[in-house]
């Protein structure tokens, strides 16, 4: 970041003196001021819930142009990344700020692949759970294991550590996913294969079984290596300010992702997806398709309670960049699994119609969003429901591990220590038992 041409003054009514700050300006985006000082020089806290007007952290790894719809990695725009690259190509850019070339392409891809493989024992730990738990309560768990497995490589604050653990959490979780949902419908885990890419062989840990051979389909895979690429990295949202909270203490790499991976399980943030396919499947039950109509005027009315799940974003005022893509892949996984005319999706796709269609919802931009899509195809693919959050995180796991990395190089950064305005009670004394 650069310092401007350009203070801000605080003032104040009450005769305080006015102070002085700082601006700066980042490569695009909107200007900071510098408020690090304002407590020392008034004796005030600002007041910001939700973070909504607040930079907790200068970052050169994603940007968001919520009013243009633009998402930047590093700079390349998201559809010529989901067009031209795949998920482990978009995993190099996200580490280390430029796109492989072709060795460095080749020997990456084989580094992840080949370590891919869990610790025996974790199949052990597996079993402590219930196997009706939620995947996302499993997955959890197993990833802050990861730590009781991997000593060698637990220290945040050493370069070498945790481009170890970046490797080993990109390269194991497909498998600790798989292996969730192996274990909730009590079939036999299936080992990784070093022979296919990092998508076929999560469809085919997903759904293969020991009694035959399992065929990657190849409409799936780049399905599936979409979703990834889509949901790598977001800029400062909920689950990557809880990794960097969370890393700033200095704990290892895995319990900070293992934070991650438990704040994306809430449905406003990661379970959207999974939300949005419930509401689908409870409209279903309700009379389907017939009554598309008769919920988009509940949705309209606000005191009816009654909420529309995958439609518009609290970052983007325009369309999400990523829907179209994923609406596109939407498309192609239905057409190629003859499911145009499934009910469930036939429902979807009336949905999108209003939604796209009507004054209502276009003035508010309420425009489907990636977890609209996105839903539609996991379900497609057979994913269960349930186990979308589970996609999310794996996906993710990328974007938490490079914004750890970059928080940790910072020479700026402290232990995360946020602030309050504090409404109790003011100091008392304690009476005795008798006359409470």
């Amino acid at each position: 970041m650069k310092l401007v041409d350009n203070k801000a003054t605080l003032s104040f009514s009450n005769g305080s003196p006015s102070v002085e700050m700082p601006v700066y300006a980042g490569s695009i985006g909107p200007d900071v001021i510098d408020i690090r000082k304002l407590y020392a020089q008034t004796g005030m806290f600002t007041y910001d819930p939700g973070f909504l007007s607040t930079a907790s952290c200068q970052s050169a790894i994603t940007y968001i142009d919520g009013d243009k719809g633009e998402l930047l990695y590093r700079g390349y725009p998201i559809e010529q990344l989901a067009t031209n690259c795949d998920y482990l190509d978009t995993c190099y850019l996200l580490l280390n700020g430029e796109l492989p070339n072709d060795k460095e392409r080749g020997d990456f891809h084989k580094l992840v692949i080949n370590h891919t493989m869990v610790n025996e024992q974790m199949q052990f730990f597996l079993r402590g759970f219930r196997r009706d738990a939620h995947p996302m309560a499993v997955l959890t768990g197993l990833v802050g294991a990861l730590s009781a497995f991997y000593h060698d490589s637990t220290d945040i604050n050493n370069p070498e550590h945790r481009r170890i653990a970046a490797i080993r959490l990109i390269a194991k979780m497909p498998t600790l996913v798989a292996m969730a949902y192996k274990y909730g419908i009590g079939q036999p885990y299936m080992y990784p294969r070093n022979d296919l890419s990092y998508s076929g062989n999560f469809l085919r840990m997903m759904f293969g079984t020991p009694c035959e051979e399992y065929k990657v389909n190849p409409v799936l895979e780049k399905a599936l290596d979409r979703i990834f690429i889509l949901h790598a990295d977001h800029e400062q949202n909920a689950s990557t300010s809880t990794v960097r909270l969370c890393g700033s203490s200095g704990t290892n790499p895995f319990a900070a992702i293992a934070a991650g991976v438990a704040c994306l399980w809430g449905p406003a943030h990661g379970g959207a997806n999974e939300a949005c396919l419930n509401m689908l499947e409870d409209i279903q039950r309700q009379g389907g398709v017939s009554k598309v109509g008769e919920f988009m005027e509940k949705v309209k009315d606000k005191n009816s309670g009654v909420k529309l799940m995958g439609f518009g974003h609290r970052v983007y005022k325009n369309y999400d960049p990523r829907a179209k893509l994923m609406q596109e892949t939407c498309n192609e996984v239905l057409a190629e699994l003859g499911l145009e005319n499934d009910p469930l999706f036939k429902l979807a796709k009336e949905l999108e119609k209003i939604a796209l269609e009507d004054e209502y919802f276009v003035s508010r931009k309420l425009y489907p969003n990636v977890d609209f899509y996105s839903g539609i195809v996991q379900r497609a693919i057979g994913i269960p429901v349930n186990l979308f959050t589970g996609i999310f995180a794996l996906a993710r796991t990328v974007g938490w591990i490079a914004q750890l990395n970059e928080m940790i190089s910072d020479p700026e950064y402290k232990i995360g220590r946020p602030r309050q305005l504090f409404t109790g009670s003011e100091r008392r004394d304690v009476k005795p038992l008798a006359s409470r």
